[in-house]
């Protein structure tokens, strides 16, 4: 082929390359040989399309980068994993050793940290750190619309001691940072923060292709947030539909138990009274007097159900409200045993106190009744006649320990598991024929975890059982 001449009139074979390079940069192959010798006009223009190739190189680049997050994003990535590769992929466009991205709250009142990646061993400035927007320089790069740059944030620091973000910055070991707002549909919605561990990193940089990125950024990040909501709420929505069908078929379980429990007691209520009210079976006074009992006894019974049934789905409903006290140890243990050695006395069990420490304990009193009842009654049901119940109690730790200690049967190693479930049937059996509910240690458990304790037992077969549980101690009263 013949060389065209130059402009000097002399042949040079550089016009050819420069027009094929110049196709070659429209195809987007910018890689393409382009001769920059000798200096001289074409020389210079040489150079100067290599410059131009490599600006729309990066351009290019950059536009292709955007256009993968871009896309992710409307895959449904999340707002973090749009931030992670964020982080990794725009090293060739931003020097950084760290971005931060923050929101700004719906009242433009407070600006939060959400996101960080930083290649610094430690992290001063947290993921949720907070800072008034109002009268910061924050504030002000909203106005302006304008990035801010930091080439010394030592010196910066210096002179506006005040800082604490910056003071956090400098100790993770940052020198320099550039800091973008982010506006999408014309709001301002947070900001990005590059910071790098050199001073002067963004002294030459063109803010224009930072405004560029940061305009588009806030696109991607704003629907990547709404979609990272729409997750979250998607996620909230799904744990509390699956509350509110543990709970429906928790109601249904509750409401097939009472209906079986309740059977027997309604029909011996039923046949007692049409034997009472019947002219034809003659009837005495004492065998009146044992049915107005049976009568009395299975009304408790039921109204004891129906109360221990209402307390669990009210717990279970969050419905649970403690009105939290400081109430003396002592005078709470003494009240509770005093009941219950009356209601023992029939079968010649005692009940005695072993707690020699004094101090108060804050918890709902009505409630902790509720559990030493429980336990006791458990206690003497269990345990043959004339034995012995001791209820201790003690400092361990920052808690205050209870025990109810019994002489009854103990507890298989199978029964433990279901011990503290609703309706739970245990092998052993109540030593004078008294009714349970199945519902009381249960009921003591959400209690006692409710007040942010803890319950447990002890036991073996044949060598009685120790029903524990803990209240944590709090304040200076305790």
């Amino acid at each position: 082929m013949k060389a065209k001449e130059n402009s000097l009139g002399k042949n040079d074979d550089r016009i050819e390359k420069l027009v094929t390079a110049i196709h070659q940069i429209r195809m987007g192959n910018f890689s393409t040989e382009i001769p920059v010798t000798p200096p001289d006009q074409l020389g210079e223009l040489s150079v100067a399309l290599q410059d131009l190739s490599k600006a729309l190189e990066s351009r290019f680049r950059e536009i292709q980068l955007l256009d993968k997050i871009t896309l992710r994003t409307n895959s449904g990535f999340l707002l973090e994993e749009i931030l992670s590769e964020i982080y990794t992929d725009f090293r060739e466009f931003i020097p950084y050793n760290r971005i931060g991205f923050a929101l700004i709250d719906k009242q433009k009142q407070t600006v939060r940290a959400h996101w960080a990646a930083s290649d610094q061993p430690t992290v001063h400035l947290e993921v949720g750190y907070e800072s008034p927007l109002q009268g910061s320089s924050l504030e002000k790069i909203i106005q302006t619309g304008q990035p801010r740059i930091l080439n010394d944030l030592p010196k910066y620091l210096r002179d506006k001691p005040e800082s604490e973000s910056t003071r956090f910055m400098v100790e993770e070991g940052m020198r320099s940072s550039l800091t973008c707002p982010l506006v999408a549909n014309g709001v301002p919605v947070g900001f990005m923060f590059f910071s790098s561990t050199q001073t002067q990193t963004y002294k030459d940089i063109h803010t224009d292709t930072f405004q560029r990125i940061a305009a588009q950024l806030s696109v991607i990040l704003e629907k990547g947030r709404l979609v990272s909501q729409l997750a979250d709420q998607k996620k909230h929505i799904e744990i509390q539909n699956a509350e509110l069908k543990r709970l429906d078929e928790l109601k249904n379980k509750f409401l097939g138990i009472a209906a079986h429990d309740l059977r027997n007691p309604i029909a011996h209520i039923q046949m007692v009274a049409t034997m009472l009210l019947s002219k034809s079976i003659p009837i005495s006074v004492e065998e009146a007097q044992n049915y107005i009992n049976d009568i009395r006894v299975q009304s408790d019974y039921m109204l004891t159900l129906l109360g221990d049934i209402l307390d669990v789905t009210q717990i279970e409903s969050g419905k649970l409200e403690l009105e939290l006290q400081y109430v003396s140890i002592q005078d709470f243990l003494h009240d509770i045993i005093k009941v219950h050695k009356n209601l023992a006395k029939p079968k010649g069990t005692s009940i005695e106190l072993d707690c020699d420490e004094k101090g108060k304990v804050f918890t709902d009193p009505l409630r902790m009744r509720q559990v030493m009842d429980n336990l006791l009654s458990n206690a003497v049901k269990y345990s043959p006649a004339g034995s012995k119940v001791v209820v201790k109690c003690y400092r361990k730790a920052k808690a205050w320990h209870f025990e109810v200690i019994d002489q009854g049967p103990g507890i298989l190693p199978t029964d433990r598991d279901r011990l503290f479930q609703d309706f739970a049937r245990l092998s052993a059996r109540p030593t004078g024929g008294e009714k349970s509910t199945g519902l009381g240690l249960a009921i003591s458990k959400r209690v006692v975890e409710a007040h942010g304790g803890k319950i447990g037992v002890e036991s073996e077969p044949g060598k009685g059982s120790i029903f524990w549980f803990t209240l944590p101690s709090e304040g200076k009263e305790s």
